[in-house]
């Protein structure tokens, strides 16, 4: 056990993994990252070939070309550097190249904004990556690991990406404890590629599709997706029973099996929901947590099932789909479409870095008793939202 910065603690966790191929842009705040991976390249901890490149968008197109050619690939960035990635993501996924990524969350510009909200991953929900965001730095690194197993798995075979809170997460420094490379190895098996670009055995990736072909190749996909719910929850299984350690599957709950009003939310904000939780349980208020861990695929069979006995969800969105309403919201609603009677209110807060604190909670739990007793089915709303704006 060390305490160490969080972006310290993912970049051993890459290192344990052993990849083959590194390649990333600096930008805050995930620089730190890359950096000690640079550094541990140069010193000969992890014996990779570090390629340094002019933006985000040639790190992901260098980590296409080397998983396409049968190595185990890993990047790291955030925000702008994540749009940017954007075209070349998608071909990452429809490839099924095993690709793992930090995703670092950072608000998006317009206006500039160095701090952590989760706009720039919740815009790339659509690429076809797997998506696992962490509560904090421990669950960051340890997911890095289990990412490579998921993402190599032959009936999945898709890039992950694993999201973390910038500032929040990178640069807090926590106890964490770190790897065996013999337990980490016993656990992740070397990378045996399915498909190679091999001059000796010739074969096409990403080649034209005509309409005739295209909507099958899609189709793979969405099956990969099916079959990674169930891998996600075995392989949190295998972890835990292996270093003892467990954050969940696709969901983690917390204080949630008598609770009648349940908070819906991912990321580092996860903690403090924890704290108001306990100290409204105190005051005898029946409210508890589900963490969502994996919001692609997401898992709304396993979101069902655990909402089943309340009578209000509310969820927290750091994000906005401009124009209506915060992504996790409209799928949580989604997944519960038909089930009648339960108050469901969203909440979009946090954005460009703003506090959310216990009391912030504490408010948005009182609001859901109030819509209840009222009769309210649902609404969404922005919170702290300054007036002299409007």
């Amino acid at each position: 056990m060390k305490v160490i910065e969080g972006s310290y603690a993912v970049a051993e966790a890459v290192r344990v993994c052993k990849p083959h191929v590194i390649s990333a842009y600096p930008i805050t705040p995930q620089t730190h990252i890359v950096e000690t991976l640079s550094q541990m390249v140069a010193d000969g901890a992890i014996k990779a070939e570090y390629v340094r490149v002019e933006s985000e968008f040639s790190a992901i197109s260098v980590c296409i070309g080397a998983s396409a050619a049968g190595t185990r690939t890993y990047t790291a960035t955030t925000s702008q550097g994540l749009a940017l990635m954007h075209e070349a993501l998608f071909n990452a996924a429809g490839m099924r190249l095993p690709i793992v990524m930090t995703a670092v969350n950072r608000s998006l510009s317009a206006p500039l904004s160095i701090w952590n909200d989760q706009q720039d991953t919740i815009s790339q929900r659509d690429t076809g990556w797997i998506q696992l965001h962490a509560e904090n730095a421990q669950e960051a690194s340890d997911t890095i690991i289990q990412a490579y197993k998921i993402a190599e798995y032959r009936s999945i075979l898709l890039p992950v990406m694993v999201c973390m809170d910038g500032y929040i997460l990178t640069h807090v420094y926590e106890p964490v404890e770190l790897w065996e490379q013999k337990k980490v190895d016993a656990f992740l098996p070397e990378f045996d590629p399915v498909h190679v670009l091999d001059p000796k055995k010739p074969k096409t990736f990403g080649a034209f599709a005509d309409p005739s072909l295209y909507t099958e190749f899609r189709y793979m996909v969405q099956e990969a997706m099916e079959v990674a719910k169930k891998k996600i929850v075995d392989i949190a299984n295998e972890f835990r029973d292996e270093f003892g350690r467990y954050y969940g599957g696709l969901i983690d709950e917390y204080r949630a099996k008598d609770a009648e009003t349940l908070i819906l939310a991912m990321g580092s904000v996860i903690g403090t929901i924890k704290d108001a939780i306990d100290e409204m349980r105190a005051d005898g208020i029946p409210v508890g947590l589900l963490k969502i861990r994996a919001y692609r695929p997401f898992p709304v069979d396993t979101i069902r099932d655990a909402v089943a006995g309340a009578k209000a969800i509310i969820v927290l969105d750091k994000n906005i789909s401009m124009g209506y309403e915060g992504a996790l919201f409209t799928d949580v609603k989604s997944a519960l479409y038909g089930k009648s009677g339960v108050t469901a209110l969203g909440f979009i807060l946090g954005l460009g870095g703003r506090d959310i604190t216990k009391q912030t909670i504490k408010d948005m739990v009182a609001k859901a008793l109030e819509a209840m007793k009222s009769g309210k089915v649902q609404e969404c709303e922005f919170v702290d939202l300054r007036k002299e704006v409007l």
